[in-house]
């Protein structure tokens, strides 16, 4: 009768061994599943403010159209002088990392800042922005300050902020090797892209005839 009692708590000692195992071993898997849950949640988390940050600055940046006029000259527009300024609540932007994408239809043609020759304040064009502003070459556009309280628009570092206006100056005549220049009823596209954010969007059709000088576009 002794010995079975033994054996009987021989027994009950392993399976009571046995059950702690299996507890140890279930904690243990619960901590490593806790810990690859915490950490796939700071993943997500860290991931998910990036991409709110980038989708609010994507959203919130980007260049407004203002107006676009082109200059007649004997019956074909040789230059267009596109008015840009920033959006609303948009952050600073760099118009030297700033391009240009433009087509009529055939050609088409990624425009860079012409650089510190290429750039010049309403001041000092004497009131004649056709003969005196910056509309650069065949691969380049121009800039013509208008507004900048703030000075941060310099030939060197050319940066808007809102508030500030300036004109985007292209030479048609140099860009497009089909023509001197823009005919009647053609069609423009294009697109002031920025480093990140919305770009300033460009389409329009020239009139049926030229009559005056200075022809408003957009």
């Amino acid at each position: 009768m002794g010995c079975n009692q033994k054996e009987l708590k021989n027994q009950f000692a392993a399976i009571g061994i046995g059950a702690l195992i299996v507890f140890i071993a279930i904690i243990l898997v619960a901590g490593i599943a806790a810990s690859v849950l915490v950490q796939t949640s700071t993943t997500l988390e860290m991931q998910s403010l990036k991409t709110g940050r980038e989708t609010i600055t994507e959203a919130a940046t980007g260049l407004t159209v203002y107006g676009l006029e082109g200059f007649n000259d004997s019956g074909l527009i040789t230059k267009l002088a596109i008015e840009v300024t920033p959006k609303a609540g948009s952050p600073d932007i760099d118009l030297e990392n700033t391009i240009i994408e433009i087509s009529d239809g055939n050609e088409k043609h990624i425009l860079e800042f012409g650089g510190a020759s290429q750039h010049i304040n309403a001041s000092s064009i004497n009131g004649d922005l056709e003969a005196n502003g910056k509309f650069g070459g065949a691969t380049s556009f121009g800039i013509t300050v208008l507004h900048d309280a703030d000075d941060s628009c310099t030939n060197s570092t050319p940066i808007i902020g809102f508030g500030d206006h300036v004109i985007l100056g292209i030479t048609t005549s140099s860009v497009f090797s089909s023509s001197s220049g823009l005919p009647p009823r053609t069609d423009i596209d294009g697109l002031i892209i920025i480093e990140e954010g919305a770009p300033g969007i460009i389409g329009f059709t020239t009139p049926a005839s030229y009559v005056d000088d200075i022809i408003e576009l957009q």
